[in-house]
């Protein structure tokens, strides 16, 4: 009887797939093996549900003038690949792309937790399906570490007892962290946001949800970084010419221990290292009165489907093949990354495609808390005037409060002009 059940749902499905047979459009942007992998995919599903879907493919750059031209007039794909980044430029109210939630008896939504969609929801819409979701998580050189006779540290206190031994014992060349450009930001960010629970955004207001005095107190914390030795100056980073850490001699030697980076970026920060240094990923260093580890954790980019198309149940059969099953999964591998659909990201662990240290970075991203991010923590003009304000303040240009007092009037002036 059971067989006999199977086998008339798979037929019913056969014949709903076939009575809903459509012509899609999908737009993305990638190198050659997203290219590959993604047609591949398109190809394997649309066999699947009885779908033709047409491939529009570019390099990153010029895709979003492409977009915003499609989306000004109605003309986007049904399916589309969004930087998660842009979802205030398209669709701030929510009404920008189709409901995926209206879809929900088609797209396994399950697969995605509810941390993975609250980025990608406004307004109780939901714009897309996370491809992948990276956070920041601390690399620590154990090796360094080690030879100092100081333990991974857990709080800040610990953090800046261990930044003091270390230059004691191993010399005053030495760091026990990177802190520089978007890294001293982010390490401001996660202060402000262990002591308060709140994301930089206040989305109901669209305003900095941030006090001054909380800011600065988050920018004070940065100084005493610089102050006590534990990070270097920007002066310092200056006279070095400002070269990315991963291409250092003294993060290849262990003369600076740690840093606040992508957890999937490890091989990118431990390849370089010399024979015998090894890198690990840690647990959250926290305030003791922490209200959230802070996690800054975001979706790399996002599927969406069109709210123009014809079809969005064919489109959504199309997307959560990719995502969910296993034809799908099998095209795409990891050519955008670890999945965030559950699912994909078991079924590539087991097959060994995700190698452990990538694994366990990322557990450890996705198991910290902390509020939802917002976009425009990495709108390019906002983030680029809380950088370049705090390269003043780590120059002694301004004072902590003054600082603060900059960055929220400058973030606020760029969120005002997304006002409805």
């Amino acid at each position: 009887m059971k067989l006999h059940l199977t086998t008339a749902l798979t037929a019913t499905l056969a014949l709903t797939a076939q009575a809903q047979a459509a012509d899609l459009r999908m737009s993305w942007w990638g190198g050659e093996s997203r290219h590959e992998a993604t047609q591949a995919a398109l190809k394997a599903c649309g066999e699947t549900y009885g779908h033709t879907i047409s491939p529009e493919f570019t390099g990153f750059d010029g895709y979003l003038e492409k977009l915003t031209t499609q989306m000004a007039g109605g003309t986007e794909a049904d399916i589309v690949q969004v930087n998660w980044p842009w979802l205030p430029l398209f669709s701030q109210d929510g009404e920008g792309f189709h409901d995926l939630n209206t879809l929900s008896d088609t797209i396994d939504l399950d697969q995605w937790s509810d941390d993975q969609l609250a980025p990608v929801t406004v307004n109780g819409k939901l714009n897309g399906l996370p491809l992948s979701t990276t956070g920041r998580v601390f690399f620590f050189n154990t090796t360094t570490l080690e030879e100092a006779g100081i333990p991974v540290p857990t709080t800040w206190e610990e953090f800046f007892s261990s930044a003091e031994v270390l230059r004691e014992k191993m010399g005053e060349d030495h760091n026990l962290f990177n802190s520089v450009k978007e890294t001293a930001q982010l390490l401001v960010t996660l202060a402000v946001v262990q002591k308060t629970g709140k994301d930089l955004v206040d989305p109901e207001t669209n305003r900095v949800a941030w006090t001054p005095e909380e800011l600065a107190a988050g920018i004070a914390f940065y100084g005493r970084m610089i102050e006590t030795g534990a990070v270097r100056s920007q002066q310092e980073e200056a006279g070095e010419g400002n070269v990315n850490l991963y291409e250092k001699q003294d993060w290849a030697q262990g003369k600076i221990a740690g840093s606040y980076e992508w957890d999937t970026t490890y091989f990118k920060y431990s390849d370089p290292l010399n024979e015998g240094e090894m890198l690990d990923s840690t647990q959250p260093v926290r305030f003791e009165d922490a209200v959230t580890d802070g996690a800054y954790r975001k979706p790399s980019m996002l599927f969406a489907i069109s709210k123009n198309s014809d079809n969005p149940e064919a489109a959504a059969e199309i997307v959560n093949c990719m995502l969910t099953e296993p034809e799908g999964i099998d095209a795409l591998k990891d050519t955008r990354g670890l999945p965030a659909a559950k699912v994909a990201a078991d079924r590539l662990i087991e097959a060994g495609m995700i190698k452990p240290e990538i694994v366990k970075a990322h557990e450890i991203a996705m198991e910290a808390s902390g509020p939802a991010i917002s976009p425009f923590n990495e709108h390019p003009e906002l983030r680029g005037a809380f950088i370049d304000t705090l390269e003043e303040y780590s120059y002694d240009m301004i004072s902590a409060e003054e600082a603060a007092e900059v960055i929220i009037d400058a973030a606020n002036d760029v969120l005002e002009d997304f006002d409805s």
